[in-house]
């Protein structure tokens, strides 16, 4: 049976699969079931055959080979080393660049097995062969289609191939010039080959309304409209629910309850409740749509939400993870309405200190709906609003805000790191075009519901670990040391000394000492290229930047499968005694796809974004912004611009002819440096560009840095001793006034 499995393996043509489709591929039956698990557990602990992320088979790569990511560029790719489960944690993932010549058929973002060569390049860049496809990260591709003798081509859009695809007839499908059309790849192309594809439909002229987000939804394969056997699931869990029918759950439709959330808010999946009592404890009640009640394992609802892992917020769309019967009928916390929730009833001391929780089933109603913009004035000053607000929610909101400022003293107290990037988005007009761009406040207001998201998750998160139960945990890895090194050696450069690197408190007061300082989008972008991403997985690990030992995403289940499935780990402790879900195994799988359907759609997004502000500033070339520099490599530099937040590259061929000079690279300051006059261009130095070139169909926009906005080697400063003191943040009064002040807004729950 082991001679059998490592043959199919190794039989030419195999893509991972399953091993419940290795069984069917080698024709086993039930009584095989056995022999084959028995065999197939020998070839795992021997190494013989791996498990991917998502639980499928492959061979082990051979010596001097690794599996990982292709990312294509305009001259060939890189491949990075992918981690396997379980493997070691401190292995520093392989990297080889990959020539054009040596890319076999492979497009961005395909999993693919690379040999690594002996050769280095430039820089000492390790050369790698991709040696076979493993997994294709999609089939489907956008481009503007085009006609040549006769015959139909499409020009696929950014750099996913160098040469036209050829889609046959002219024609076909209705598609004229210069159409955006969506196409199937029948052969992808290799070096010197062009690629063969079929048309599957035409989205319209580039630049009509809409197209562009049609563009990215095709591209990334989201699923836009949920099947018929799904709506059917949800229409019938409209007509079960009775808001009468409390049997099971704590009712809580007579207590205080408010939500905050934007004014533009569709769905609203958490609310508030809190009160103090005699001995000055806090007793603090986040309550979450409990959207487990509707969606039930394994049906036609549970299976879509899967697949999806996430709701997609693109510019002016949002793809729900449920139908909105669903996401903004049954779970929406409304005002006045009864909705079930899952509620997480947490005691606090005065001092703020945790001291007990507990978890139920309930029902509430929401006693007020607040947007974030209507709290502060009435928590600064609460008698002025006696006649429009009650004096109950006047004095829970005034509660509500001096307790999350507690909570946030706390947090920062013990290691908690925030970084100061503000966050922009973009103000479109009717027809969904960049019209404009505005900063996202984060004031008391969103941190008051930041902080108890944040400590309702802790205290799920440390519940099921004190009770031995498997979770879907949201982790976020310590950064390798040498990243913090590189850090503190940069600042050093700007004359802030960091010795203890590996300390948050020390990383935290680094931050403070610069906020409001030139130096402070530096300092910041260059500490955010220093930390890994955040992931769910099953594992008992906990989150670095905001120093939790035990954490997990609980507030979010409308939105976030994982949140979904810790709910009913939930429900199963409450309606049975004990759990009987999925193992780790199972939930690894679970939290990796997670993961990735996370970063699907934040990568959609982000580029939606940047294909809105390229077709906004086509017509804007050869005008001057204010911009800062966002990274700096051998090439050249990267800037974002600070009104309208596009981002281009200037080559450094580009900085040279400017300058009438030549640039060096400083790695160490990551900056590049002219020679005579010694002009820096440093990562979060402010700057003056000029756009000079707006290529859409390539994703491409190019700068050129203006002469008169030199920018000087860093004047010495007097340096800061730095202190293992936390930050302090007031207990009273509104914070931050000052508006270039405001802390990063982030979408709530991202963490």
């Amino acid at each position: 049976m082991e001679r059998r499995i490592v043959e199919l393996l190794h039989s030419p043509g195999y893509k991972p699969v399953k091993p419940a489709a290795i069984a069917r591929k080698l024709g086993l039956t039930k009584k095989h079931g056995g022999e084959f698990r028995t065999a197939l557990a020998n070839l795992m602990h021997a190494g013989t055959v791996v498990e991917d992320r998502k639980g499928r088979l492959r061979r082990m790569s051979e010596p001097g080979q690794f599996v990982g990511i292709y990312k294509k560029t305009r001259k060939g790719g890189f491949v990075t080393e992918r981690a396997e489960p379980g493997g070691d944690s401190n292995h520093e993932p392989r990297e080889a660049f990959i020539p054009p010549e040596d890319s076999l058929d492979a497009a961005d973002r395909d999993e693919v097995s690379v040999e690594v060569r002996n050769r280095r390049g430039s820089f000492g860049k390790r050369y790698g062969r991709i040696v076979e496809v493993l997994q294709r990260a999609r089939h489907n591709f956008v481009g503007t289609y085009l006609e040549k003798s006769g015959k139909g081509f499409v020009r696929v859009d950014g750099n996913a191939f160098d040469m036209l695809v050829e889609v046959g007839d002219p024609g076909a499908k209705g598609a004229r010039q210069e159409d955006k059309v969506v196409i199937e790849m029948l052969r992808f192309p290799r070096h010197e080959r062009r690629g063969e594809a079929v048309l599957v439909e035409v989205l319209g002229k580039a630049g009509e309304p809409g197209v562009d987000t049609q563009t990215i939804i095709h591209e990334y394969g989201l699923p836009t409209e949920f099947s018929t056997e799904v709506l059917e699931d949800a229409s019938e869990q409209a007509d079960r629910f009775d808001e009468t029918d409390l049997n099971g759950r704590v009712d809580l439709t007579k207590e205080t309850i408010v939500t905050i959330d934007p004014v533009d808010a569709r769905d609203f999946d958490d609310a508030i409740s809190l009160r103090r009592s005699k001995d000055g404890h806090w007793h603090l009640g986040v309550h979450i749509a409990d959207v487990s009640t509707f969606v039930q394992p394994n049906s036609a609802l549970d299976r879509s939400a899967k697949q999806r892992g996430t709701s997609v917020y693109l510019p002016g769309r949002v793809i729900p993870m449920l139908p909105e019967v669903i996401s903004n009928g049954l779970a929406s916390l409304q005002q006045g309405k009864v909705r079930y929730t899952k509620s997480a009833l947490m005691e606090f001391n005065a001092e703020g200190i945790p001291v007990g929780m507990r978890y139920e089933n309930t029902a509430i109603k929401v006693t007020r709906r607040f947007a974030y913009e209507e709290v502060m004035p009435i928590v600064n000053e609460p008698d002025k609003y006696k006649a429009t607000v009650s004096a109950k929610i006047r004095k829970l909101l005034v509660e509500m805000y001096d307790l999350a400022m507690l909570l946030r003293q706390r947090r920062f107290a013990a290691g908690a790191i925030e970084l100061f990037l503000p966050e922009v988005k973009l103000v479109l007009d009717r027809d969904s075009q960049v019209e404009g761009a505005e900063e996202i406040p984060h004031d008391p207001s969103h941190q008051i519901i930041e902080e108890f998201m944040l400590a309702a998750n802790v205290a799920i998160a440390t519940e099921m670990h004190d009770k031995g139960i498997p979770l879907i945990r949201r982790a976020h890895p310590e950064p390798d040391e040498k990243k913090l090194k590189d850090f503190a050696e940069f600042v050093g450069t700007l004359d802030y000394r960091l010795k203890q690197y590996q300390s948050r408190e020390a990383l935290q007061e680094l931050l403070q000492q610069v906020k409001g300082e030139p130096q402070e989008r530096a300092v910041n972008y260059a500490m955010l290229r220093s930390l890994k991403q955040a992931v769910y997985t099953a594992k008992e690990e906990g989150h670095y930047a905001l120093a939790f030992e035990h954490y997990c995403h609980f507030t979010s289940p409308i939105r976030r499968y994982a949140d979904l499935v810790v709910h009913r780990t939930i429900n199963e402790l409450l309606t049975q005694g004990k759990y009987r879900g999925s193992g780790p195994r199972e939930l690894e799988r679970i939290a990796t796809h997670c993961s990735d359907m996370s970063r699907r759609a934040e990568a959609a997004e982000r580029d939606l974004v940047k294909l809105k502000l390229l077709q906004f500033m086509q017509t804007r070339v050869g005008q001057t912004f204010h911009a800062v520099i966002t990274g700096v490599e051998r090439f050249g530099f990267f800037a974002r611009g600070i009104e309208i937040p596009f981002e281009g590259m200037a080559h450094i061929s580009a900085v040279e002819d400017a300058l009438g000079e030549i640039v060096d690279y400083d790695s160490s300051a990551f900056a590049l440096v002219a020679r005579r006059s010694g002009r820096t261009f440093r990562l979060g130095e402010p700057i003056e560009i000029e756009v000079t070139l707006v290529d859409v169909a390539t994703r491409k926009l190019d700068l050129k840095p203006l002469k008169a906005s030199a920018g000087e080697r860093p004047k010495k400063r007097k340096q800061k001793e730095q202190t293992d003191s936390p930050p302090k943040h007031e207990k009273k009064g509104p914070r931050n006034k000052n508006p270039k002040r405001n802390r990063k807004s982030k979408r709530r729950g991202r963490k």
